[in-house]
């Protein structure tokens, strides 16, 4: 099972030999992850009054947004299989930020998406995921109108089993700009400490060629794989095809991708 496959299926809460079709639940179900979400603060940064909020330039009205927000800490919980651990959660951070941001009159805007990449894969059920992965160009603009010189990016990652891949992911680079930005502090002991890694296990040719092969797999996937060929020098790979031929990975992803599209065409 993949690594994509686990992290949504623990997202999902439950595992995917229960699901309709899929057939009988193992001895052992695993149980639902929990996730606590502490309530949200009444947040007001109400200590010095400010008398020149709107003839300040933006650099000094960011600055004065960055000394309210001092820290925001971990209060949400979750536990799945993953072990247990805190998290600041998405509406928490905005919750502390965007009261700053409006105090000062500054904007922090999403300008441009760098880049969307998508990768789709299937649960043992066949219930279909997707993994959106984005970057994201934003603009900080003060009272006056003006701008930053420089414009901030972000990443953010994130899964689901519908259509929210997208938006779930924005989300997350929002919630990174505002704390890579602002350099507010994560209070958590253990981000300097050493973790375990492990290395992510290399794409085999005959792994490339079911999927391409899979008529569930979408003509954007397609692309992708043949970008990811060449990374991995796969291309000139040759494997036996669904026809019992052998051909070259790059050759097959050509082939189907020009079927597939002849057929919705």
């Amino acid at each position: 099972m993949s690594k994509l496959r686990e992290r949504v299926e623990q997202a999902d809460g439950w595992p995917t030999a229960a699901e309709p079709g899929a057939g009988p639940a193992p001895a052992e179900t695993p149980e639902r992850p929990t996730m606590q979400m502490a309530p949200l603060e009444d947040v007001n940064y109400d200590g010095n009054e400010i008398h020149d909020a709107e003839a300040v330039p933006v650099q000094v009205a960011f600055a004065r947004v960055m000394s309210d927000v001092q820290s925001i800490g971990k209060k949400d919980q979750r536990a799945d299989s993953g072990g247990r651990y805190d998290f600041r959660g998405v509406d928490r951070v905005v919750n502390a930020v965007g009261p700053a941001l409006r105090r000062h009159g500054v904007l922090m805007l999403p300008s441009r998406l760098l880049s969307v990449e998508y990768v789709e894969a299937r649960t043992s059920g066949g219930k279909a995921i997707q993994e959106c992965r984005v970057q994201v160009e934003w603009t900080v603009m003060g009272p006056k109108g003006d701008t930053l010189p420089t414009t901030i990016q972000s990443a953010g990652q994130a899964t689901d089993t519908q259509d929210k891949a997208t938006a779930k992911a924005i989300s997350v680079a929002q919630r990174t700009v505002f704390l890579s930005a602002l350099h507010i502090p994560t209070q958590d002991p253990d981000i300097d400490r050493g973790h375990e890694r492990g290395d992510r296990p290399a794409p085999k040719a005959a792994d490339y060629r079911d999927e391409i092969t899979d008529p569930r797999t979408s003509l954007g996937r397609l692309r992708q794989i043949r970008v990811e060929l060449q990374q991995h020098r796969l291309a000139t790979a040759r494997v036996t095809n669904e026809v019992g031929e052998e051909e070259a990975l790059l050759d097959m992803v050509d082939r189907v991708g020009r079927q597939r599209r002849e057929v919705e065409q």
